[in-house]
């Protein structure tokens, strides 16, 4: 591969096949302050032969994160077990080829909305349309070539401490079935306190849904490393959203006290994930929206996992109303993950912050309308380290 390096060690970096000038560094960062690096490398071609890139960001800690732009794949995120021994949390692919192929949706982008919309169809401003169709009867994370299947323009920035990459996409009225030219700007950013900041922005010409997330599926003790079922969950929701057999929310909010859904303090995934609960076998254990209890679209914990045998703990941070907690119910062993590792059931866990399934087709639910003049943002903050 042809790999080109940004460097924050130089006033004017060559990246790719382009110059980004000093203006991309933090303002009085001397030339000798390392804060990181960006490599890109092109990584292969996708059915209609765009070329996609692997960037690979490093911080000043040594933590690194590969990314791609296709789909805004997190292909690897190496972070710092309680001894400084670094291992990739995230599960997928070795190759840009499984991802084409994927079905799971490692490590994307999820849009224009995340999670089901019910029938494949909503109303809005006295009109219905129609969606695609790709779990029947329902529309799921946007469609078949939804934001996770087309490759984004990217660019790599370094500045104010951290490594990053900025996304844009055009997403074109009609697509998907969804309505309006949806303009979307995406950040990841790899910060020198060992934060994965993800940002989000996009405007429209006419009235759209919108519900954007990452999906990247975790194991803090490192991907294909064994199920999740010890780790430690807190999730500062008082309420989820009970789901039908179709995993199709039914509008209520309902408590989870005295549920297997109370999370509210640490608890271990597998510690009632197999109780005697409709709600638990609608999902094959969970896969549900939790409600956060403070909710005002300020940046706000709204989890934190602990893995005990390495010490690793991420903290979750979010401007949004509530996260889809997926432990890896459907994974089953078919999937051979990095390094020829299959990902089995409950090899990983999800938490994918959100606006709640279904949201278009809810009034009860906080609203996911974008319209002319607004500005959709959603920040989403994953805080590694370790004890």
């Amino acid at each position: 591969m042809l790999c080109k390096m940004l460097s924050a060690a130089i006033s004017t970096i060559a990246f790719g096949w382009a110059t980004i000038a000093a203006p991309a560094l933090a303002a009085g960062i001397g030339e000798h302050d390392m804060l990181g690096s960006i490599e890109k490398c092109a990584w292969g071609q996708t059915k209609d032969g765009q070329t996609a890139h692997l960037y690979t960001l490093t911080n000043k800690n040594g933590m690194t994160m590969r990314v791609t732009n296709f789909g805004c794949i997190i292909v690897s995120l190496a972070a710092p077990d309680r001894d400084g021994k670094y291992a990739d949390v995230v599960l997928g692919y070795d190759r840009l080829e499984d991802y084409l192929e994927d079905t799971r949706h490692f490590g994307c982008v999820v849009g224009r909305c995340a999670n089901r919309i019910a029938g494949s169809k909503f109303s809005l401003d006295g009109k219905t349309y129609e969606l695609t169709v790709n779990r029947p009867p329902n529309h799921l994370h946007g469609g078949l070539k939804a934001f996770d299947r087309v490759v984004w323009d990217a660019e790599g920035i370094i500045r104010d401490g951290a490594v990053g990459l900025k996304f844009h996409y055009l997403s074109k009225d009609g697509e998907e079935g969804y309505p309006g030219n949806l303009d979307v700007t995406m950040y990841y950013w790899l910060t020198e306190t060992n934060d994965l900041r993800i940002e989000y922005s996009a405007t429209t010409d006419k009235p759209t849904p919108i519900n954007l997330t990452n999906h990247s599926y975790f194991n803090l003790a490192g991907a294909g490393n064994g199920d999740v079922l010890g780790h430690e969950l807190m999730l500062a929701a008082n309420r989820f959203t009970p789901v039908d057999a179709g995993l199709i929310p039914t509008g209520e909010l309902r408590q989870v006290a005295d549920t297997p859904f109370d999370f509210t303090k640490p608890t271990a995934i597998g510690a009632r994930v197999d109780e005697d609960d409709q709600q638990l076998k609608y999902g094959g254990g969970y896969d549900h929206n939790f409600v956060f209890s403070r909710w005002d679209g300020k940046l706000r914990r709204a989890a934190t996992v602990y893995e005990p045998k390495t010490g690793r703990f991420v903290e979750v941070l979010t401007t949004e109303p509530g996260v889809q907690f997926y432990c890896g119910n459907f994974l089953d062993g078919s999937d051979i993950g990095k390094g020829g590792k299959p990902y089995e059931r409950r090899f990983a866990f999800c938490l994918e912050t959100q606006h709640f399934p279904d949201s278009p087709n809810k009034p009860q639910f906080p609203s996911c309308i974008l319209r002319p003049g607004e500005e959709y943002r959603h920040v989403t903050v994953y805080r590694f380290s370790a004890r």
